[in-house]
């Protein structure tokens, strides 16, 4: 093939300057020199890529666990826009509870994981590993790698470094290079030391050896845990066995690993090549297998369900693809765990966003870290041979981009009971306060099912803001919820709230309940959207439909988020750039920060808008009158505002930062942090 110009043409993008203001993305580490020199924390974009969302330190369990390694097309596509992008078709994981250890995986030499996935992996309890890779064509790389201990060990604590600074857990060690026979002590050295720093600064952090270089330094994949890889797995805290294994190799892969069995994680390839059971729609055979012998997994790929064409949308696909795991494997993640817990059901992408019920943009959008804890959906009681299907709902939104809609048939006095979410939530002596938001079609009711688990005893208790008969001895107690006043809410919406006294009880399933209510129940006091649509004929069919907006647990009655007076926003990079017809566009980079360092409220994200104000506009009930527009959600204490269009007519920018707790709480948009940038009027010459 002939060599391709290199010489650029007038239309050719500027070569990617890291230390130039721009968009914020995630980008890989791609030389040793920028890995040496610590260039990545001189880049623009670094202080946009810290996560946010802190996992605790804990050993993994010792039990088989689950690795799921992510390689999308590469990486770095839709999940590179660290603000988050535009594409409501991204591809995602939402099956959260499946997995241990989620790994982003690309062919660069430093793979830094986008904080998006840290963020979501985080929030679900799952440890996350970037990748350091060495393949075929780097052997300059290598050589500088390996030339000397002191070598090995420099650039092992480079790696350390990045972790701890963007809030990840750990590497995947994937080298698919020969060694010279004196660069492999250096190798060992470089995987012991790597796992040693580690260790110290971010206690339960992980760094795993993929199988591929011996350690005689042949690149010849073993398949299986033994004495040629051994020693690579002796110095760290896994071995990542390449996809070519046998039905016997588990068993002995877990008797070479002695007590560390776990810690060998069997490679299966979701796209098939080579591994055992055909990989695709049947990865559950290999898993079938690696669950008898008690083994760990690592699933490559999953991507694949989005790559491929399917028959089905995505949507559907992937639920069904990550049915077949969870049929396979089992749950192994549970929350919630702690207080407050909050989930609006996002699966961090959408056609829209709203707050309380209220639209605020009709863009399309994708980020993952704006996903919220992800639910089950399993049902697990039903007191009728009709269903109830459960299903994200990108229409109706209470909070977020997704709701979960319930839909299906249902006669009176039956009921379905959906598990939302599988919790290890020890109770104290403070009241547990519930609050969830509902849209009810017709006499379609919704209610909330918590069971509680004691050392003697086993409860569950019913949320409902409708006693019914039939729930009488079906629960350990039924207690009536009352709706949420508050002029902030949409009229379409209802927030119910209950409160409930279970110390000493461990909350261990938070389930919905789907019922209809009895014809002398009161109708609700809101108007719904969707009795407004009249979808349903509540005098004739059993037909059900609902929708969950969001769920919250938490103990105090009211959020504490501090005021607005308590922070400092400033804009540290402004740029105006002419366009025509009398309009300029900005770009410009706003921080904001407590005044007071010592408090450590933890926010979850901050919502961003910009009121044009309009020249002459002098008063604030001028101002007020100018609607603020909606430009995207941070999750860092830092927002880049690119190309936003200024009519000549705008004589100030109000940019306001709504505060948003962890509990699903936020600031009054009219409370909330703000910064005023003035716009200098250009006089035009006589």
């Amino acid at each position: 093939m002939a060599e391709q110009s290199t010489i650029s043409t007038g239309s050719d993008p500027p070569p990617f300057d890291p230390t130039e203001p721009s968009t914020p993305i995630a980008f890989p580490i791609k030389t040793l020199e920028d890995l040496e020199s610590r260039a990545y924390f001189k880049s623009f974009h670094y202080p946009f890529n810290k996560s946010t969302v802190a996992l605790q330190p804990l050993p993994l369990p010792d039990r088989r666990r689950m690795l799921v390694c992510h390689d999308m097309a590469g990486g770095y596509k839709d999940d590179k826009w660290v603000q988050g992008g535009t594409n409501p078709d991204a591809f995602g994981i939402w099956h959260w509870y499946l997995i241990d250890v989620f790994v982003y995986f690309s062919h660069d030499l430093v793979t830094l994981p986008p904080p998006c996935w840290t963020n979501t992996a985080h929030r679900h309890g799952v440890k996350v590993l970037g990748t350091f890779i060495l393949e075929g064509g780097g052997k300059d790389v290598r050589d500088t790698l390996l030339l000397t201990k002191e070598s090995a060990q420099m650039y092992a604590e480079r790696l350390t470094e990045l972790t701890i600074a963007l809030g990840f857990d750990g590497w995947l060690m994937n080298m698919e290079i020969s060694l010279n026979s004196h660069q492999i002590p250096h190798m060992k050295e470089f995987v012991s030391h790597l796992t040693r720093s580690m260790h110290s600064k971010l206690p339960g952090s992980l760094v795993i050896w993929y199988d591929s270089v011996t350690i005689d330094g042949k690149l010849d994949w073993q398949n299986q845990l033994n004495e040629r890889n051994k020693p690579f797995f002796d110095i760290c805290d896994g071995i990542y066995v390449n996809y070519g294994w046998k039905e016997d190799t588990p068993k002995n892969s877990a008797a070479a690993a002695g007590e560390r069995k776990y810690d060998v994680y069997m490679g299966i390839d979701v796209f098939g090549r080579g591994t055992y059971g055909g990989g695709e729609w049947h990865t559950n055979v290999a898993l079938d297998l690696l669950r008898k012998d008690d083994v760990s997994a690592a699933v490559f790929a999953p991507g694949w369900v989005y790559e491929h064409e399917q028959e089905t949308d995505f949507q559907t696909a992937q639920n069904k693809w990550w049915n077949l795991v969870k049929k396979s494997w089992g749950l192994v993640q549970s929350y919630p765990k702690l207080l407050p817990f909050y989930s609006n059901f996002d699966q961090g992408h959408g056609h829209h966003v709203s707050i309380d019920g209220e639209q605020i943009s009709d863009a399309s959008w994708n980020n993952l870290s704006s996903q919220g804890f992800q639910p089950i959906l399993d049902v697990t009681d039903a007191s009728t041979s009709h269903s109830i299907q459960a299903y994200l709902n990108f229409k109706e939104v209470y909070n977020g981009g997704g709701s979960i809609a319930l839909e299906g048939t249902l006669e009176q006095n039956c009921y379905t009971e959906i598990r939302l979410f599988r919790g290890e939530l020890v109770l104290g002596e403070d009241p547990l306060i519930c609050m969830y938001s509902s849209q009810l079609n017709g006499d379609s009711q919704v209610g909330l099912s918590l069971e509680f688990l004691s050392n003697t005893n086993k409860r569950k208790l019913l949320l409902t803001s409708s006693i019914q008969k039939q729930f009488s001895n079906d629960f350990s107690e039924v207690i009536e919820t009352t709706p949420l006043e508050a002029p902030r809410i949409s009229p379409h919406w209802s927030v119910q709230v209950g409160r409930i006294q279970m110390n000493g009880y461990k909350l261990t399933n938070i389930n919905i309940l789907c019922y209809r209510s009895s014809l002398e129940t009161t109708e609700p006091k809101y108007t719904s959207e969707l009795d407004k649509n009249n979808t349903l004929d509540r005098n004739s069919s059993s037909k059900y439909f609902a929708v969950l907006g969001s769920i919250t647990l938490r103990t105090c009655e009211e959020p504490d988020l501090p005021p607005s007076d308590s922070w400092i926003v400033e804009s540290p990079y402004t740029k105006w750039t002419p366009s025509p017809e009398g309009t300029r566009t900005l770009d410009i980079k706003i921080t904001w920060k407590l005044k007071d360092s010592s408090n450590h409220t933890v926010m979850d994200h901050y919502n961003v808008y910009v009121v044009k104000v309009a020249e002459g506009c002098k008063s604030h009930v001028d101002e007020i009158q100018n609607v603020p527009e909606y430009l995207g959600v941070a999750h860092v204490e830092a927002f880049y505002v690119s190309n936003l269009a200024v009519h000549s007519s705008t004589s100030r920018l109000k940019f306001m930062i709504q505060v948003c707790g962890v509990d699903g709480s936020s600031h009054r948009l009219e409370d909330s942090p703000f910064l005023y940038l003035d716009i200098e009027v250009k006089s035009t010459p006589s």
